[in-house]
């Protein structure tokens, strides 16, 4: 029996091994990819990771799948005194430190207090050491209040990326080191090549297909440690989003500059780029350099082939307890702010009979809970349903039994030049879709006539549009009969072939074998 590192035969066409910063569970673009380029002849391993310490490993299709640990994000320096001198003389330290000073004050006054009422305290002598302590603990807690409120002060400037000293900063670094000042902006990056690193090297690859910004540099810096080693290793960059157009996921004043430089200093390093859309392309070739235009491989469905699980799939309406007669609006995908799920929420009693499915990662999610008391606050609760994901090919057929697809995200960069997963399920599920006025998923919209289009956050315009779908629904899916073009391009086999294609061109001693049939069902 042959061990994992040696499974590969002499029929696989190379070794591929495919990394991504999250679960794999909840990313439906990597499960795709590693289980139709396995079908496809390649021997493919996907690595993610989890908090999890219990590292898990199984199979997807042919696929491979394994996990490591996920890194912690390395906290600030503890100690920062130069700092603090500079921009407030009497900060303490560290946020920490205020507030164990603030306790150990505050612990004082209470023995004080406590002191006074003992019998053996009530000799003049005593009273009078006894009032001395209270004078300076007085004199202590205001002096403590005074560097608290400093430190207060300083944590804000910190955070704040318009001050003076935090842009001085922020530039010092950007200017003496460029793109390598991710290296002092944001250490936490160096984590996650410490976490993949053994299990890429014990791999042995032939090409390595990294997903996003934080991937790249692990895979870009696993490609030259093999090639100090002899080994000639191909990267590929799967770039799924415009990251200087996103909107930043923590509040810091460093983070989304580092992740940028971060992501210009390996971007070059990949031999082939694949991404989401032309419009992205075109811009990462813009901001990088790069010397080819990247291939585009879409986030669209899987039409065809093996089922992933044997379970059954789930019942919309079952789950939300409703029979066919009432509509559904369902929403897919994650459920952060700038996705404008509230619009959602907050016109439901104008459209008195509509349900709200929203399928989200973790339906006991803060951000999901937040909504569900909002619909409490409005009177319509029993009308808003939070549900798991399903399994990756189980999606479109989940999905049909809805009424209508909604994608009501925010204008962000990055929202406006792609189709996104979501869009291509729904239409897969032959869901009329109402979408807010991000530009290239509005203009696709209007011009085939699947949905309606509403400006983005307005909620009467919103209303409209639902009540239109709703009161013709008939009018919008028939689009996807008239028009079997659209739905034939957007299947992920098409995009498969896009990706084995870039793999082969990498590897181009390798054969090309025609892709697996699904066995037939008796």
């Amino acid at each position: 029996m042959q061990t994992e590192d040696e499974s590969g035969s002499a029929e696989s066409r190379g070794r591929v091994v495919m990394l991504v910063d999250n679960d794999i569970v909840r990313d439906s673009r990597v499960q795709k990819a590693a289980s139709s380029i396995a079908a496809r002849g390649w021997e493919v391993h996907l690595i993610g990771c989890t908090s999890n310490r219990k590292k898990r490993r199984w199979t997807l299709g042919e696929a491979s799948v394994r996990m490591v640990a996920r890194p912690s994000v390395q906290p600030e320096a503890k100690y920062r005194p130069l700092r603090s001198m500079i921009r407030r003389p009497l900060a303490y330290a560290h946020p920490d430190v205020a507030a164990s000073r603030r306790r150990l004050v505050l612990s004082r006054r209470a023995d004080i207090a406590a002191s006074r009422l003992a019998p053996e305290f009530r000799s003049p002598a005593r009273k009078a050491w006894l009032t001395g302590r209270r004078v300076a603990a007085k004199v202590q807690q205001r002096w403590v209040g005074l560097r608290e409120r400093q430190t207060d002060s300083l944590a804000k400037a910190r955070s704040n990326a318009k001050s003076p000293v935090e842009r001085l900063t922020l530039g010092f670094w950007q200017k003496l080191l460029g793109d390598r000042a991710w290296r002092v902006l944001d250490r936490s990056l160096w984590e996650w090549d410490s976490s993949y690193r053994k299990v890429i090297d014990n791999l042995e690859p032939d090409i390595i297909h990294a997903n996003d910004f934080r991937m790249l540099g692990v895979g870009a810096r696993a490609v030259r440690r093999a090639r100090a080693k002899g080994r000639d290793v191909k990267l590929v960059w799967d770039a799924h989003e415009f990251l200087p157009g996103i909107r930043p996921w923590h509040d810091g004043p460093r983070w989304h500059p580092a992740v940028c430089a971060y992501e210009r200093e390996y971007a070059r390093v990949a031999h082939s780029v694949v991404t989401v859309s032309e419009a992205l392309g075109e811009l990462l070739v813009e901001s990088h350099g790069l010397r080819e235009k990247p291939a585009v491989v879409l986030n669209a469905p899987v039409v065809d082939g093996e089922p992933s699980s044997t379970e059954p799939v789930p019942d919309l309406r079952e789950l939300c307890g409703v029979g066919p007669d009432t509509p559904i609006a369902v929403y897919s995908g994650g459920p952060s702010v700038q996705r404008g799920l509230i619009i959602m929420i907050e016109t439901l009693p104008r459209l008195p009979e509509l349900h709200v499915a929203l399928i989200v990662p973790n339906p006991g999610a803060g951000v999901v809970r937040e909504l569900l008391d909002r619909a409490g606050e409005l009177g319509v609760r029993d009308r808003v349903h939070a549900l798991p994901y399903v399994p990756f090919d189980q999606v479109v057929p989940f999905l049909s039994a809805a009424d209508l697809g909604v994608i009501p995200i925010h204008h962000w960069p990055n929202h406006e030049i792609a189709l996104i997963t979501k869009f291509f399920e729904y239409s897969h599920a032959r869901l009329p879709i109402v979408v807010s006025s991000v530009k290239a998923m509005s203009e696709t919209v209007r011009a085939s006539g699947q949905g309606e289009v509403f400006r983005t956050e307005d909620e009467d315009d919103y209303v409209r549009a639902v009540e239109a779908v709703l009161s013709d629904p008939k009018r919008y899916r028939a689009v996807y009969e008239e028009r079997p073009d659209l739905l034939q391009a957007w299947t992920w086999e098409a995009q498969a072939d896009v990706l084995d294609g870039v793999y082969a061109e990498l590897l181009p001693s390798a054969a090309k074998p025609a892709a697996k049939q699904p066995a037939e069902k008796a």
